[in-house]
């Protein structure tokens, strides 16, 4: 609270509980509602984790937790197409990507851009990270995969058949220099985490298929690491694509 420039009053008032009761939170070390856990949280920046680490012992967490993990992959090839298919094609709420270039999806969905482009008219909030081509983590990557400059070449020619959903309100996308542990694709309530493993290149790597269930941690761990990267990244529009690599 301190760090966050909150006091008792504006929180109880954000939460809409009494001051009393805020205070009882934090002389006694009770663990609010979850609903007021939400909130609390939301209000401070932070996570719940983070605020009551006693969460981490509870067994109904765990047991949720464990519940959202849908599906295991031992590669990105062994995803099932149909699935990809399924969750580019139902998602009306929320699209979040999380790559180096990502270049796959739009070679197996070409219609990506466009779908987008008419979904984010209805209502769709989409946020796309890339890597940033020319930044010194994208070279260290691609040298690591054994891939060298067609890492960067890789990103390019994304961001190239992105094009299209560049400016469209609703769809934001930026780009990034973080060293990616897994790559991110979040369709509304569900989410396939690429994981990413040391001189293997990410077709190579494990996929989780996750979904997001109340009182689960694992779902809104990676939703917080995508965040992390995105505070971090740069915006990019259509004239700074517009420019030369």
């Amino acid at each position: 609270m301190h760090q966050a420039g909150v006091t008792v009053g504006e929180l109880a008032t954000g939460v809409e509980v009494d001051p009393k009761t805020v205070e009882r939170w934090l002389q006694n070390g009770r663990v609010p509602h979850k609903r007021h856990r939400q909130r609390v949280a939301s209000l401070l920046e932070s996570d719940e984790i983070f605020l009551w680490p006693q969460l981490l012992d509870d067994e109904q967490v765990h047991a949720t937790s464990k519940a959202e993990l849908m599906g295991f992959y031992p590669n990105r090839g062994a995803v099932p197409a149909d699935l990809w298919r399924r969750l580019v094609d139902g998602a009306t709420e929320r699209v979040e990507i999380l790559v180096y270039a990502g270049l796959f999806l739009v070679d197996s969905h070409p219609d990506l851009p466009a779908k987008l482009v008419e979904r984010a008219a209805d209502g769709l909030k989409v946020r796309l990270l890339y890597g940033d081509p020319d930044s010194a983590t994208v070279a260290w990557r691609g040298d690591e995969e054994g891939i060298g400059a067609n890492l960067a070449a890789r990103i390019r020619l994304s961001l190239t058949y992105m094009q299209p959903v560049l400016g469209i309100p609703g769809v934001e996308v930026r780009q990034h220099d973080s060293v990616l542990y897994n790559s991110i694709y979040r369709f509304d309530d569900q989410m396939l985490v690429n994981t990413h493993v040391v001189g293997s290149p990410a077709p190579q790597n494990p996929v989780l298929h996750i979904r997001k269930l109340a009182d689960g941690q694992l779902f809104e761990h990676y939703l917080k690491s995508f965040d992390r990267v995105w505070d971090a990244a740069q915006a990019l529009d259509a004239d700074s694509l517009a420019q030369p690599f």
